[in-house]
């Protein structure tokens, strides 16, 4: 499946926030482009354009899909089932987007990005419910329980994340971790209150509504 592999800096300055694409902790270091040049990625522009609706709509749907790393083909069947899913089509789509288990392990602290654990979940070091899965987009229901495989767990890449993660107490409410484990478990499906990512997903909607 194709993917993004440019500078993730560069997308998060083009929708003019941090989608925590990158470690946070190496952002800073760099003191983050976002901060120098608050414009998008080119030539900086010499007046400021008025944004059209339909700009104001794809802008949001970019910044989820670069936020969670979905392309536009999967984003949409994405959309598709959660406008066919009881409840808002707009927190279905943010829900589904939260149980990708690529994210769920980002979640957890166990990887310090998205990008960082979907490779980990590609490379298959994650088990799920005693089966070691290597498909970021698996969708998690509650009461399954993630685990580090065995093998992994000794990495300095994880011992590394575990430790930021317990620093900064960034761990999701609505998954339990067990560090001592490597493990942890869904307690419950993630809310739109779980969203960390300013973004108007009714927004979307009536993009693709159209």
């Amino acid at each position: 499946m194709a993917r993004y592999r440019g500078p993730v800096v560069k997308l998060m300055r083009r929708e003019g926030l941090n989608l925590f694409l990158k470690n946070s902790h190496t952002l800073h270091k760099e003191k983050s482009s976002l901060e120098k040049r608050k414009y998008p990625p080119g030539l900086p522009p010499k007046k400021k354009g008025k944004i059209t609706e339909y700009g104001a709509q794809l802008r949001e749907k970019q910044k989820v899909k670069r936020a969670y790393g979905v392309l536009e083909k999967q984003f949409r069947r994405y959309f598709e089932e959660a406008s066919h899913t009881p409840g808002i089509p707009g927190e279905n789509l943010l829900q589904f987007l939260e149980r990708r288990l690529d994210n769920v392990l980002y979640r957890m602290g166990y990887a310090v990005t998205r990008r960082q654990a979907r490779n980990f979940v590609a490379h298959r070091h994650v088990i799920v419910n005693g089966i070691r899965v290597d498909i970021p987009s698996y969708r998690v229901n509650i009461g399954d329980k993630v685990e580090i495989r065995e093998k992994f767990q000794k990495s300095s890449f994880i011992e590394e994340n575990i430790r930021l993660a317990q620093a900064i107490n960034r761990t999701a409410s609505w998954v339990s971790v067990d560090y001592a484990q490597f493990s942890g478990e869904i307690l419950s499906l993630p809310t739109r209150d779980h969203i960390d990512i300013p973004v108007k997903e009714q927004v979307i909607v009536e993009l693709y509504s159209k």
